[in-house]
């Protein structure tokens, strides 16, 4: 009896020497929001206007930076330097496309100084990360791209891959399957399991636009159905690349938000009221699992468990989103 005593009495002990969990806390000091798109598509690959009439329906439509991400193309900024001034900024990119097999591998580079050619190998994992090796080794920022289009890969590929920190958990083209389905994760679910597995990994909303002439409807790939909004102090294109890594943004495809607060024990989102629409958050920590859900703004969340990181979704009414990218926790 004493011996289960002193037992119980060391796990107390060692219980109250723990050092308590907290939130790691960004320095946002002086940040503005800036919104923008990194994966869209002109006539020099396979979309149907020319890069100017592309950038100025982004520049028209309130967006503060953007990306052209043609396939395996490189377009200078430079080009189209009439379009650039203090409030819109293009970031030189590529869509980096690949394929294993009849598995398409696309990865984005963003920052880039001149096309990157396509990498092959002779396993999937191999030709995902020789494409990320290529876009890291010109000191550009990969983002791996629409893992659903045509089935390509999951969080068991995606687990293997070193020296990634960002993938579309959103994409806007009809054929890309966000949600999954027949038994395939959709990618809030690979996103989940690649932070559960220790990853530390943001997740992008982009449009990928292709179609910019003619109806728009749901059958076609048009232009304003996802984006970030990222936090930096200057509209360059090394910050914005270097706060998107460093999970310094919210993704997007109608839902916008004042503020994001993080502090060392909670997180406070102020969601941007839009008419009468109605907004659900869910505070989302290990394994995909809610953790809190709350119909109020702000939505708080108060970190009471040991969680390696919690994530946060915001829903409208209308089925609109906003995804706040996981902060993740520390011993003090």
């Amino acid at each position: 009896m004493r011996i289960v005593r002193f037992i119980v009495l060391i796990g107390l002990l060692l219980t109250a020497c723990e050092r308590p969990i907290e939130f790691e806390v960004p320095d946002t000091s002086g940040m503005a929001w800036f919104k923008g798109n990194t994966h869209t598509h002109t006539t020099m690959s396979d979309g149907d206007s020319p890069p100017e009439v592309v950038a100025q329906w982004y520049k028209d439509h309130g967006y503060r930076f953007l990306v052209l991400s043609d396939h395996n193309v490189f377009t200078d900024p430079a080009t189209l330097a009439s379009l650039v001034d203090s409030s819109f900024l293009l970031i030189p990119g590529e869509e980096v496309s690949s394929k294993f097999e009849t598995k398409p591998v696309h990865v984005n580079a963003l920052n880039i100084p001149g096309v990157i050619p396509p990498q092959f190998d002779s396993t999937l994992v191999g030709t995902i990360q020789k494409n990320v090796d290529a876009i890291r080794a010109v000191a550009a920022v990969p983002h791996i791209n629409h893992p659903n289009f045509r089935w390509a890969f999951d969080h068991r590929e995606l687990l293997q891959i070193s020296n990634d920190k960002l993938l579309e958990i959103f994409n806007g083209h009809p054929q890309v399957h966000n949600l999954g389905g027949g038994g395939w994760p959709g990618m809030e679910e690979v996103w989940d399991h690649l932070l559960s597995g220790g990853k530390r990994i943001y997740g992008i909303a982009v449009d990928d636009a292709h179609h910019f002439q003619g109806e728009f409807a749901p059958e076609r790939s048009n232009p304003g159905r996802g984006w970030v909004v990222l936090k930096a102090r200057t509209l360059s294109p090394l910050e914005i690349v270097q706060n998107l890594e460093a999970g310094l943004f919210y993704a997007s495809t109608g839902v916008e938000l004042e503020d994001i607060q993080i502090e060392p024990k909670e997180i406070a989102l102020h969601i941007r009221q839009e008419g009468d629409f109605k907004y659900r958050t869910e505070f989302i920590g290990n394994q995909g699992r809610v953790l809190y859900r709350t119909e109020n703004n702000p939505a708080v969340f108060e970190l009471l468990s040991n969680e390696p990181y919690v994530r946060a979704k915001v829903t409208d009414s209308a089925g609109y989103a906003a995804w706040v990218q996981p902060v993740f926790t520390r011993r003090r």
